[in-house]
């Protein structure tokens, strides 16, 4: 009983020290950053169909796709991109620009560490478990679509 009481303590002590967040306008910011973040990529991608007509439509998202990672993660090692997920959250977060900020924030907050314990091995400690997830799903589909 005793445990029981303090688990109900600890749980409202939490919840009072939780900040309170507004879930419209959070939304509505998420909403609006992750548009403007699609609207960037679909300029890249409408730029570099444009400048090179010779490329496939793989090849130019492909190339659109490694231009919105490189700002991404230099605007990571700026410290801008934390400015920009801090005001947009989940917007930030969803598009690639988020898994792009998983990867280079851990290696550049631990560099100091050097390139091999350092960058190399902090650098999925964040996005580890979802390459690791995304990797085995897909095995897993695989092997499902080739016995059906």
């Amino acid at each position: 009983m005793d445990k029981n009481k303090r688990n109900v303590n600890y749980n409202l002590y939490v919840e009072s020290k939780v900040p309170k967040t507004k879930a419209w306008p959070s939304l509505v910011k998420a909403f609006i950053l992750g548009g403007i973040i699609c609207a960037i990529g679909q300029g890249f991608f409408d730029l570099y169909t444009y400048l090179f007509p010779s490329l496939t439509e793989s090849e130019v998202s492909t190339c659109m796709l490694m231009s919105i990672i490189f700002i991404t993660c230099f605007l990571t090692g700026l410290g801008v991109y934390d400015i920009i997920g801090a005001w947009g959250g989940a917007g930030s977060v969803i598009p690639i620009t988020g898994f792009s900020n998983s990867i280079s924030s851990p290696a550049i907050e631990f560099k100091k560490e050097g390139i091999i314990y350092g960058i190399c091995v902090k650098m999925f400690t964040i996005a580890g478990p979802v390459i690791v997830c995304g990797v085995v799903g897909s095995i897993v589909c695989g092997f499902i679509g080739l016995f059906m």
